[in-house]
Order: structure tokens, then sequence, then C-alpha cells
């Protein structure tokens, strides 16, 4: 980790170099008169939308909805199985399972052909005071128990005893676009009418604790949450149901859940304060916790370690190295594709777009973590064996 002074703010780094456009959006993000204590950014960080994504951010009495993201509550969730790897042929995984999966769970922009059962949608809320909610709620049930693009995925993967693991990276899908999209405007206008002297330039407009715009944006941002569990979880349970079609005697080890973009009140060096993490992943000491390599690379089962250096935070992944753009600029589909065969991973890398995703466009995981060991230790190391994405 090295520490830096930005405009009086103490910066923490846990990467080992910071691209730029990242490091710009750090400088802007230090210049913010709510800051608290110091701010911490993770091993995979890279730019993002006003804050950088890998960044933790903590505050006194504001939410900033871009410091959460518009994709509110995506996550991470994972299932050890009692299947053994050595025992399920290709033919198996390639042509029944993973088929199955892709008639039951729609990818990249499709959505469910029927409303999903309310019941599975998060409870306990009130939908008349949500107002970005109730106006997309009948969307969101057809969203549920879908898997988006991007960088989501479904993944099979083995550990080092030759079980199968199933893990699914996803989020609210566009209900928390329009949740978060909508608020970041609402505080960009009080922001202009305050005459705030946060730059609208950095993207970091916020809401300030007590106004009915904060306790609007903080309810309706933990419907997102629950929204993207429930979405996760819901795809696991589909998920395991064809594994026990085609593996009749497998069993599923309770599902591990994390998110990585919200935010949340928690207690840090004896104040309570408002803790934003947008592409960070929670680590309390003895917390069970998910990091995903990139496409063909190793996942790991993590115990976080407690660090107050990191606000009790870890990185959500591997980190971009490339944005997608230079990704399909520059990377060899070919070679791409080779590397995934050569490993034997079933995959769907078939045109130039799907390089947006590729290995190469990330940062290598094992220097990632090897960058975070004081933040969180390795408990379970995953291979892939066969991949789904979206596009």
């Amino acid at each position: 980790m090295q520490e830096l002074k930005i405009n009086d703010t103490i910066v923490k780094i846990w990467a080992r170099s910071v691209e730029p456009t990242a490091f710009e959006q750090i400088m802007n993000i230090a210049s913010l008169p709510f800051v608290f204590h110091h701010l911490a950014f993770m091993p995979d960080v890279h730019g993002g939308a006003g804050m950088t994504i890998g960044g933790v951010l903590a505050t006194r009495e504001v939410v900033i909805p871009n410091a959460v993201g518009v994709d509110i509550g995506c996550g991470m969730c994972a299932v050890k199985t009692n299947v053994r790897v050595e025992f399920l042929s290709e033919r198996v995984l390639r042509d029944s399972i993973i088929r199955t999966i892709r008639e039951r769970i729609p990818v990249g922009m499709c959505h469910q052909s029927t409303e999903q059962d309310k019941f599975l949608m998060p409870q306990g809320f009130d939908l008349d005071s949500l107002k970005v909610v109730s106006q997309q709620y009948k969307s969101a049930l057809v969203q549920l128990g879908t898997l988006g693009g991007g960088n989501h995925f479904i993944e099979f993967q083995k550990d080092n005893e030759g079980w199968l693991w199933v893990m699914i990276h996803s989020g609210s899908r566009n209900l928390g676009l329009q949740v978060g999209e909508y608020y970041n405007a609402v505080a960009q206008k009080m922001n202009k009418t305050w005459f705030s002297k946060v730059d609208p330039e950095a993207k970091l407009a916020f809401l300030p604790i007590g106004t009915d715009e904060f306790k609007q944006y903080w309810a309706e941002m933990e419907y997102c949450i629950q929204f993207a569990y429930a979405n996760r979880s819901l795809m696991m349970n589909r998920i395991c149901e064809v594994i026990k079609d085609f593996v009749p005697d497998a069993e599923f080890e309770p599902m591990i859940n994390i998110a990585h973009n919200y935010a949340a009140w928690e207690n840090h060096f004896g104040e309570n304060v408002i803790v934003h993490r947008k592409g960070a992943t929670r680590a309390r000491r003895g917390e069970q916790g998910i990091i995903p390599g990139s496409q063909g690379t190793k996942s790991y089962i993590t115990e976080g370690l407690g660090n107050p250096e990191s606000f009790m935070s870890c990185s959500h992944g591997a980190g971009r190295a490339m944005s997608r753009s230079e990704a399909v600029r520059t990377l060899d589909l070919d070679a791409e594709r080779a590397r995934m065969d050569a490993k034997g991973i079933i995959h769907s890398m078939e045109n130039r777009r799907d390089l947006e995703e590729a290995a190469s466009a990330y940062k290598d995981i094992d220097e990632v973590m090897a960058s975070q060991s004081d933040l969180t230790s390795i408990v379970t190391p995953l291979e892939p064996i066969a991949v789904i994405k979206g596009v």
C-alpha cells in the first residue's frame, strides 16, 4: 500500500499502478469537503463514472449516487456442489447443462418471457413511496432471474480437490440503472441550486442527510441491493435445478453472496459514517468473500482480515487493464480463443466484440491478490471449466 496526500486528504492505494483517468478521478474525490479520515483504493482500481471503480469513500452526512454507481447491488454469489468434475463429461456439461441453462436464464439484453412471482421480489418495502422503483416494478418482474451483459457471467469452476462450483456475477439490471441515473440528476440539480463548490465536471454530486431526496435515494438504493440479491438467488436456484436434472445425486452447500456496489452506514475510527463501495468488497475479519478473475483465469473464495486502513474492504475482481474499446481494437481474437482452448475451458468467444471481456483486457488476478494480502486471505482457489456470458 502506498500513501499519498492530495488536496490535504490522505489517499491510500493498494494498486501497483493507477492509469491516468483513474488518478484524475482520485484527485477529484480527494477535493470533496466531506471526505472522512482518508480515501482507499483497491488493487483493481480503474476509471469509472465520477468515482473510480475499486474505490472506497467514507463521508460525513452525504451520499453520492455516482460513488455507488448505476448497477446498484451488483455482486457475486457462489455455491459448492458434491459433484466431482472428473465424473462430469464435457458433453454433459456443454450439450446438456449449459444448453439448458441458456434456455432457462436470459442473458444480455434479453428478459423473461413472463413476469416472475412477486414473492421473489424484495419484501418489506412501501412501494408507493419508491418513486423510481414503483414506475419500474412491472419491468423488473421480467428482469428478475436474468444475467445481463458486459462483465456479468455464470461460470462453472473446480477447486483443488476436484469439486464443482458455480459462480455468478450480476446486479440490479435496468432497475438499478434507472434509480442511479435519476438520483444523480436530482443531486446535480440540487448542487447547482446551492452553488455547491463540488465541480460538476467531477460527476460527484451529493445528497445531504436530512433531506427528502437523501431519504428517497437511500430507500430506493436498498431496494435495488435486495433486488440484485434476489436476481442472483433465482439464477443460482435454477442452475442448481438444471444440474440436478442431469446429476440426480447432486447436493449444494449454502450460497455465498457479497455485493460490491452500494453505500452503508458503518462505524470506522470511532464515528458512524456512510461508506461507499464502488467495485469494492467488504472484508471484515472472518467474512467470506468472492474475488473473481477475468474470463479464463482463477477466481478465489476469500476471508476478510478486517484491515481498518481499507475501511475493511478489498478488491471486487481483477480490474480492467484496458477499456472495452481498446480491447476490441488491439487484442487478437485467435490468441484469446487459443488461451481458453488450451485450458479446456468451454466458452463462447466468437467475434471481436467478445474481446471486451478477454483475459488480456484485465489485470493479472494473482498480482491483484498479492497486492492485498493485508486485506483478505485466500481460502479456496477456483479454476474455470466453462463460462456463460451475455453480450
